[in-house]
């Protein structure tokens, strides 16, 4: 049984600082590893992105991490990721890392995703310059998210989770205006996740969603938004399988 604890959307400043390391130290009774789906901060500062670093540093079990849009505002994504990846987080964008948990290995794929849509209503790589490199810039994080979880299958990993902050599906959207799906994230990313594969996967930025959720490849969709699960963390209980299936779901929390 891997053990596997997720939220997003912490958005931290100065004023929340402390507020979730007392859970976060609980975390080796409950979960082998931690991942942080975005907007960990409010505003993508320096000075925002050393109180994550705080609340996760020194922490007993890995913590593997993605940006999200508030990560970006400040324009500074490199410095948000040099600070947390100096605190002991392993911040991915469009790749993957092996974590050792117990005796499983568990890859996980991170991109920040993208919006654009879903099947049906999507924005098109047709047009303005503007519109092209919208949807070029989501298809660029859907590929080197698929790229990730195929060479983390060539590793071998027991389990296979794609972490994102933008949705894969319309599914864990529900509860938001249909108006702002499109910049809630993007089919392509779930394309992605089906063809290579994986056990979960897991997003954040839909405050007003919904957690759960399925790719049509039959992958179990979280979204782990804190103000979607109202907790510091969601835990998933995944069974590694051997030869791990290409999309299926290994879920076993419903």
């Amino acid at each position: 049984m891997i053990r596997v604890a997720a939220v997003g959307d912490i958005h931290m400043a100065p004023e929340t600082q402390g507020s979730l390391r007392p859970a976060f130290e609980e975390l080796p009774e409950c979960a082998d590893v931690l991942l942080l789906a975005g907007d960990l901060t409010r505003h993508g500062t320096p000075e925002e992105a050393r109180v994550v670093a705080r609340e996760v540093k020194g922490l007993a079990v890995p913590v593997v991490a993605v940006l999200g849009n508030h990560d970006h505002h400040d324009e500074r994504p490199q410095k948000v990721t040099a600070i947390l990846e100096d605190a002991g987080a392993q911040v991915l964008e469009g790749r993957g890392v092996v974590v050792p948990c117990g005796g499983a290995r568990v890859g996980v794929a991170g991109t920040k995703g993208f919006g654009g849509g879903f099947v049906g209503r999507s924005a098109g790589e047709f047009g303005e310059p503007l519109m092209k490199a919208f949807v070029r810039d989501t298809r660029h994080s859907a590929d080197a998210l698929r790229t990730s979880l195929q060479q983390l299958a060539e590793q071998g990993c027991d389990v296979r989770i794609a972490l994102t902050h933008y949705s894969p599906v319309p599914d864990t959207l529900a509860g938001e205006p249909l108006e702002i799906y499109p910049f809630l994230g993007s089919y392509l990313l779930a394309e992605a996740i089906d063809t290579a594969g994986a056990d979960l996967a897991v997003h954040g930025h839909a405050h007003a969603g919904t957690e759960n959720g399925m790719t049509s490849g039959g992958v179990r969709v979280r979204n782990v938004a804190q103000p979607v699960i109202g907790r510091a963390f969601h835990v998933y209980h995944l069974h590694a399988r051997e030869p791990l299936a290409a999309g299926a779901p290994t879920d076993s929390s419903g």
